[in-house]
């Protein structure tokens, strides 16, 4: 069975940036041969939340279109309360175990997207997390690489 690949904020944010460095083309080609080779990558409303409030605070419109043209194209994936409640309880069992991810105070958008990714594996379809950094996520999620590392 063919995994599904959840990008976090990361590899959106590299794959929708204008700036055509060396990292974004590879990130772009590494994407686009994915979905060439039959696998289902969404954009979790989380990393989509934190993408966007950037590009919304630094006024980059076209960044934002970027990132709408990058949704419609390869799909979504909305949080909803079953997430959100499993999100908390792995949030207050890594603060348990002394594993903070991120301050108190603030969203801990690493769970959350843990959470929906976990969730999205329950129908027994493997899940991967590409990411720019799996040592956050590799804690709560069964496969969290870097996007470069996933064949």
């Amino acid at each position: 069975m063919t995994p599904l690949i959840i990008l976090d904020a990361g590899p959106v944010g590299i794959v929708t940036n204008p700036r055509e460095s060396e990292e974004s083309r590879a990130c772009k080609a590494w994407l686009w041969n994915k979905l060439a080779t039959g696998f289902r990558v969404l954009v979790p409303e989380i990393a989509d939340y934190e993408v966007r409030r950037e590009l919304i605070r630094a006024g980059r419109r076209k960044g934002v279109e970027r990132l709408e043209m990058l949704i419609d194209e390869i799909g979504y994936l909305p949080i909803n309360t079953e997430a959100m409640r499993m999100a908390a309880e792995i949030w207050a069992k890594a603060r348990q175990q002394g594993w903070p991810t991120a301050d108190d105070k603030a969203l801990d958008a690493d769970v959350i997207l843990a959470a929906r990714a976990n969730l999205a594996g329950l129908d027994g379809v493997p899940v991967i997390v590409a990411t720019t950094n799996p040592g956050h996520l590799s804690r709560f999620v069964s496969d969290a690489r870097a996007w470069s590392e996933i064949p």
